[in-house]
């Protein structure tokens, strides 16, 4: 019995090491959210809607532990600290990307609430009258040392490096299959239609010996703040 909760422990300690850093000041903090209400998160150059409450600050970096740090986690885990204090936008006003310092993405955000979230939400841009369809393709800082091209089908429409941000004009439309390859090939079906705009999350994973390529196709929502925030930053 003494074994299981030790290891119990040690376990709970090693999840906490591994996660990004946590602080937070709250001076207006209400009814925490439930867990699937929308959290709108503006990036650097976004303006805060007038009507906005604001309900404190966070900070979310590296414990000097911390694995599990990605922009994905960070940013997932101010939405979360948001709904706890009762807040739906989160405004970013500083983002570290890895650097030698550390690999960790680490934020500085302001913590607002504003009473319709849903008139924040954006909607996709449709582009009228359009003959092609545009794809933002972009990575955030890791692995700077493997790049890949993408494909899709069998032609190369860019090149995926660590940190960027970049829009292909796609002038095909029906089902096709977007593929990248390092010691693994990694593939996101697609199904392009004029006028549309969509966004590939791309990313390295682990891999037995130079890292796996990885392809998503996110939300425009999703996409639009990602990609921006890496725009920006460039």
């Amino acid at each position: 019995m003494r074994t299981t909760t030790t290891c119990l422990i040690f376990g709970l300690f090693l999840i906490s090491a591994c996660s990004p850093k946590i602080s937070s000041k709250l001076t207006n903090a209400a009814r925490p959210l439930d867990y699937d209400m929308p959290v709108i998160v503006l990036g650097l150059d976004a303006e805060v809607p007038k009507a906005a409450t604001r309900v404190g600050d966070l900070k979310i970096g590296d414990s000097g532990f911390s694995t599990d740090c990605s922009y994905e986690t960070v940013i997932n885990a101010a939405k979360l600290e948001a709904r706890k204090a009762g807040g739906n936008v989160v405004k970013i006003t500083k983002h570290r990307t890895p650097d030698f310092l550390s690999t960790c993405h680490r934020i500085t955000a302001q913590v607002y609430r504003v009473d319709d979230i849903e008139q924040l939400l954006p909607k996709e841009e449709i582009i009228a009258d359009a003959d092609y369809a545009l794809l933002h393709v972009y990575r955030f800082a890791n692995a700077p040392l493997i790049n890949y091209n993408l494909r899709l089908g069998d032609s190369v429409i860019c090149r995926v490096n660590s940190h960027s941000a970049i829009t292909v004009k796609l002038p095909q439309q029906g089902s096709y299959t977007l593929s990248a390859k390092t010691e693994t090939t990694a593939e996101q079906a697609i199904t392009i239609e004029h006028g549309r705009q969509y966004y590939l999350r791309c990313g390295i994973g682990i891999g037995a010996f130079v890292g796996r390529p990885k392809l998503e196709l996110v939300d425009y929502h999703t996409g639009k703040q990602e990609f921006e925030s890496i725009a920006t930053k460039n």
